[in-house]
């Protein structure tokens, strides 16, 4: 859907059937509405909290809407606390929600073949627990482990029993910001030059607008119109 029709699908849901009541919403305060409710919907969608309780890969449909977010991010990883962990050094600034992490074990064996892991996410409050369990501490034998995130970066255990070779991450990125062409931001004193629409399909967009109706709605104090739209975009999410 392009970004001409999404402002004509807004203003028609806020205004009253364009009847211009509520003309005074600026175009940066649309794209700032529209760009939250883009954010709430996929959130809502990864977390659970949509009229089906289903998170990301709960049910077919959540696969379908939120497969064209996840994307895989090679990171340069390097052993710390004597090779107790292997943590990566930067991150990806598109990041939005943990997957899964791959990678492969190799020991000092300098002939051997890497071993592909089993890794399994886990909690950095619980890691003195998992070292301590025989059936899920870092084991070359069983070739499994897991990984934690912390301060931005993520970490694969090792125990010191092997070092970690060819790590990729898989993580749901942040949708593409939606922008609209000539639209002034008073945040960043200028004026855009490109005209970025919504990437998902018509169908998930027509909830993002129902969305960001509510949220301007609700900006303007219309609290009936903005429990009626919210409402409606929950039911059909």
């Amino acid at each position: 859907m392009n970004n001409t029709l999404l402002r004509s699908k807004l203003e028609l849901r806020v205004n009253k059937l364009a009847s211009l009541d509520y003309g005074n919403i600026e175009p940066w305060q649309q794209a700032e509405a529209v760009n939250k409710a883009q954010s709430e919907w996929v959130r809502r969608q990864l977390e659970g909290i949509n009229q089906e309780k289903a998170g990301n890969e709960a049910s077919t449909r959540r696969i379908d809407d939120l497969q064209q977010l996840l994307v895989t991010w090679t990171g340069d990883f390097t052993p710390q606390n004597n090779n107790q962990y292997w943590q990566s050094t930067t991150w990806p600034s598109n990041y939005m929600e943990w997957c899964r992490i791959d990678a492969q074990a190799q020991d000092d064996c300098k002939i051997c073949p890497p071993r592909p892991l089993t890794i399994f996410e886990g909690n950095e409050a619980d890691v003195n627990v998992y070292l301590a369990d025989t059936n899920r501490r870092p084991s070359y034998t069983w070739a499994t482990t897991f990984s934690t995130v912390m301060n931005n970066t993520f970490k694969i255990w090792t125990d010191g029993e092997f070092n970690i070779v060819n790590p990729l991450v898989t993580f749901y990125r942040v949708p593409n910001t939606i922008v609209f062409l000539g639209t002034y931001d008073p945040y960043t004193n200028t004026t855009s030059t490109v005209d970025v629409p919504c990437e998902f399909p018509d169908n998930i967009t027509e909830i993002i607008i129902d969305e960001a109706a509510a949220i301007l709605a609700l900006d303007i104090d219309d609290n009936q119109k903005n429990a009626q739209l919210s409402q409606r975009a929950e039911h059909n999410t």
